[in-house]
């Protein structure tokens, strides 16, 4: 609950008010016995002005009550609702400020499970705190001390039900405690499949995959049926087992007062209010016993939204102003080795980049090229070794000014839902409507969105279903350019573009982005014959680098890639 500690203390007028209407409704529940009592005994007595003034009071009473709780129901959910919504915002800040590394350390559905279903539960216990949990102590310590005053000899039947109502909740609470744990993990691993199954619906129906995706998901579905009966089947053996005890302390009570009303002809009006107090001291302890279950759920919750946010970012950039950064890049014996491998995945790269150039990086699949362009805008840091941009260690600098000057475009364009304008102004956040037409016509994407009735207005489906491969990658490219970057990092980012297309971006950005230095990551050598250089990767190694010509004559790796191209292609 320390968690919570810094979200009540913006809440502070809401929690007074919402504890001042659950102790009136406490009290109002503890007397309404006790003046039922009295008014028993004005009718024994026959003393009709007790009775109706007591009448009036209960009344009074019963209405006070009302409108208390319909006031802590109010502040109660105002409560919740802020700090839910407060530590979602906080929740997802925080994962923004993560790297890579930290973001596959969880995966992509882990995080949005704790920031939805893991909030919820945590919005219901606050919710429960200040409506019930709150009300369970004043109404157990109030109707236990109340009980004994009313009929002080049975004291013992009090003791009694309170020891086996207790027994049963340990025996059910904890197993119910940790069932709760294993629901939250069932539930992220259900909401994972439907995830994966959903975005990769494409391969899915190629390949026929339906009922085997049927079958694994019914299979999850199935866990969560079970553990749901096993927690409903406590439940369903919990609440005769309370009343059951709480009948039998009731009857016990009974048969003893009808033994002692001839010499406490009292005891008769007082059995009622002790009645009604061992239900309150029974309501208390079961209510309490489910809260605190459902308060094991929130606090496995709880616990994984810390998680959160106690990682520390594995990167962090320093705060210094803002500079503008050159486009050369400098290796300097550069190694890197992704968390959790043993094997290092770059090793001991070094080499010079001159502003303005272009640099294709070719290589086998895993031999290290998208990493190695991953550690110019510093999306990992080496683990030994030195990354330069601008004659600057990217270590030293501002994240905004390495931003501003590195874009990476990637091979999976990734275009958020909402319209292309948005989406491109994530590039250039004052981008005009020039600079849209600028950028469009040099990734050759302004060829299909003049042909949008809305154009750069036009809507971005979720996940841009309603653009094609080519699309969605002559997009990203759009975005990466019109920012004008010093260095523009191009990750296979035309491999769903026709040949021609491609031969286009090639060309214009040649023309118009004189100044930029381009790095081509590409599986085809046609994409980067025209470089001024290309570096030649194998097994994380560079084995070379130099224009086409001298690779075709003196680098075997790079001849036989572009010996075995070239015979596909005569083919």
């Amino acid at each position: 609950m320390k968690a919570l500690g810094p979200y009540f203390k913006t809440q502070k007028l809401n929690i007074f008010w919402s504890v001042l209407s659950i102790a009136i409704v406490a009290f109002a529940t503890l007397w309404q016995p006790h003046l039922l009592q009295q008014v028993l005994e004005a009718i024994l007595k026959k003393d009709s002005d007790t009775v109706f003034k007591n009448g009036v009071i209960l009344v009074v009473l019963g209405v006070i009550g009302v409108i208390a709780g319909v006031i802590n129901t109010i502040y109660s959910a105002k409560i919740a609702l802020n700090v839910a919504t407060d530590m979602r915002a906080d929740l997802y800040k925080k994962i923004q400020t993560f790297s890579f590394g930290n973001i596959e350390q969880f995966s992509a559905s882990n995080l949005v499970v704790r920031m939805t279903n893991d909030i919820n539960q945590v919005q219901q216990i606050v919710m429960a705190l200040f409506q019930q949990l709150t009300r369970i102590p004043i109404l157990f310590i109030g109707s236990f001390i109340l009980a004994i005053m009313t009929l002080p000899s049975l004291w013992w039947i009090i003791i009694v039900m309170m020891v086996l109502i207790v027994l049963v909740s340990a025996f059910s609470f904890t197993r119910m405690g940790r069932y709760f744990g294993t629901m939250q993990e069932l539930i992220e691993r259900v909401n994972t499949l439907a995830r994966e199954n959903l975005m990769g619906i494409r391969v899915v129906k190629s390949f026929v995959q339906e009922n085997n995706q049927i079958d694994q998901f019914a299979k999850s579905s199935d866990e969560m049926r079970d553990l749901s009966i096993k927690i409903g089947n406590l439940f369903a053996i919990l609440m005769p087992a309370f009343f059951l005890i709480a009948n039998l302390a009731m009857a016990l009570a009974i048969f003893l007062v009808g033994g002692m009303v001839t010499d406490h002809p009292t005891y008769l009006a007082a059995i009622t209010s002790f009645i009604s107090y061992l239900m309150q001291i029974l309501f208390s302890i079961v209510i309490g016993g489910f809260m605190m279950t459902f308060a094991s759920r929130a606090f496995v919750s709880l616990g994984r939204i810390d998680e959160v946010f106690n990682t520390k970012p594995q990167l962090t950039f320093p705060d210094v102003p803002e500079t503008t950064l050159g486009g050369s890049i400098h290796f300097d014996h550069v190694s890197f080795t992704y968390p959790g491998e043993t094997d290092p995945t770059l090793k001991d790269i070094s080499f010079d980049v001159k502003a303005g150039e272009m640099i294709g990086i070719v290589g086998a699949t895993g031999s290290g090229k998208s990493t190695l362009a991953q550690l110019i805008p510093r999306l990992f840091d080496p683990d030994s070794g030195e990354v330069e941009v601008g004659g600057v260690d990217v270590k030293t600098v501002n994240e905004n000014s390495l931003r501003k000057a590195v874009s990476f475009v990637l091979q999976r364009a990734t275009i958020f839902s909402g319209t292309i304008a948005a989406n491109l102004r994530q590039g250039k956040a004052n981008a005009s409507l020039a600079d849209m037409q600028w950028a469009a016509e040099i990734a050759q994407s302004a060829e299909f969105i003049n042909r949008l009735d809305k154009q750069f207005d036009a809507e971005v489906e979720e996940r841009s279903a309603n653009f094609s491969g080519g699309q969605k990658q002559r997009l990203a490219i759009t975005r990466g350019v019109i920012g004008k970057p010093a260095i523009l990092i191009m990750d296979d980012s035309t491999s769903a573009l026709d040949a021609r297309s491609e031969k286009l971006v090639q060309q214009a950005l040649e023309k118009e982005l004189t100044g930029t230095t381009t790095v081509i990551i590409a599986e085809k050598i046609s994409s980067i014959i025209k470089a001024d250089r290309i570096l030649v990767l194998d097994d994380g190694q560079l084995i070379g680098q130099g224009t086409h010509k001298e690779l075709v004559q003196n680098n075997p790796t790079y001849q036989e890639i572009y010996h075995t191209q070239k015979a596909l292609e005569e083919v």
